[in-house]
């Protein structure tokens, strides 16, 4: 069990949040680059992308922006999970991401950690990381939590 806003998040909720997760991706660029949400605990996310000619730039290598792409819906999702979706929306209002690493093919792990977690803004930082850990981007995102 790990803890997730002061609440005991059990296995089977995890897996419900998971479920939650890829079902809001149907239908939606998630969907368009095989994201998978994967773990989730107490303070982050992980989703996983596959590395192949969908999110190749004309070079052969993953493009900035589906790995910015990937930070993005992860940050996000993540900061839904952190908020009563009820009663608030969760809008990224900025992000920026440093490309350290390039990759031909296989799978990314994006990894989002809160940084800041306020009633109005969530910061994370999203580690995309290969097979092996090797760092491919670091990605700071702001969401903006707005009443509905």
């Amino acid at each position: 069990m790990v803890v997730n806003c002061g609440f005991i998040l059990k296995e089977m909720d995890k897996i419900k949040i998971l479920e939650m997760c890829n079902h809001i991706s149907k239908n939606t660029l998630m969907q368009t680059l095989d994201i998978e949400y994967i773990d989730v605990g107490d303070d982050y996310l992980i989703a996983k992308m596959p590395v192949n000619l969908k999110v190749h730039q004309p070079m052969g290598l993953l493009h900035g922006g589906a790995s910015v792409a990937l930070a993005e819906s992860v940050g996000s999702a993540a900061s839904m999970i952190f908020v009563d979706l009820d009663k608030f929306e969760v809008r990224g209002i900025e992000i920026s991401a440093n490309h350290l690493k390039s990759k031909r093919e296989g799978v990314v792990f994006a990894t989002a950690k809160i940084i800041h977690k306020g009633s109005r803004l969530h910061l994370w930082q999203i580690r995309i990381t290969d097979e092996d850990d090797n760092l491919i981007s670091l990605c700071k995102l702001t969401n903006m939590i707005l009443p509905k």
